[in-house]
């Protein structure tokens, strides 16, 4: 049987963004290292944008993993930040857990590296606690697509709903006529031939 069709709600979302570090993301080549940043700084972006709780951490920074991308966190400089000593899956740190619950939100949007283990483990934990999981493909990375696709495959026949960052960003906003310009600018700064797009609108109504 398959699960209803659950909406992203912004009053009732949170963002997890897991083991975005600097040694991991040299593991990633599923997709281009470049593109893939851009992924994750749209993804960190539009969680700003819509003012959603948002939860960092990270797997023993001291040993090859190394530390956050200094991007995230000079984005969320006041969000909870989790260093794990050594627990590969974050939902067996006690502290990132309770960060979590604490939000008060049910629907968890996780991203991170890499997908099969620092992704899914959680995923697949806070599915079995009755949380909506919703995987952000686009800004989470590892090997290969064989891992990729594995991981995928795992989490989404345990309930997680696999969506790209751009979609999240529209299933939030929902209505085009609550901010063009803002949403998208967002969009501007992430997707080149958006840029394109928006300028054009913005020209043609400006000469309204």
């Amino acid at each position: 049987m398959e699960k209803p069709y659950i909406r992203l709600d912004k009053n009732n979302a949170a963002v997890l963004l897991i083991d975005h570090q600097t040694g991991l993301l040299s593991l990633v080549r599923d997709i281009d290292p470049d593109r893939f940043k851009n992924n994750v700084l749209a993804l960190a972006n539009l969680t700003k944008y819509f003012n959603l709780p948002t939860i960092l951490t990270t797997s023993f920074e001291e040993g090859p993993n190394g530390p956050l991308v200094p991007e995230l966190k000079e984005t969320f400089p006041d969000a909870p930040y989790i260093a794990r000593p050594g627990q590969i899956n974050a939902w067996d740190n006690e502290d990132f857990v309770n960060a979590v619950k604490a939000t008060g939100k049910k629907q968890l949007i996780i991203a991170g590296v890499v997908t099969e283990v620092c992704v899914a483990f959680p995923a697949l934990s806070a599915l079995t606690e009755g949380f909506d999981v919703f995987v952000v493909t686009d800004a989470s990375g590892t090997f290969n697509e064989l891992t990729r696709e594995s991981a995928w495959n795992r989490m989404s026949a345990a309930g997680a709903q696999l969506v790209t960052w751009f979609a999240v960003a529209c299933e939030l906003h929902r209505d085009w006529r609550k901010d063009v310009e803002g949403l998208g600018q967002l969009f501007s700064n992430h997707i080149p031939d958006y840029r394109n797009l928006i300028n054009s609108y913005i020209k043609l109504n400006a000469n309204k």
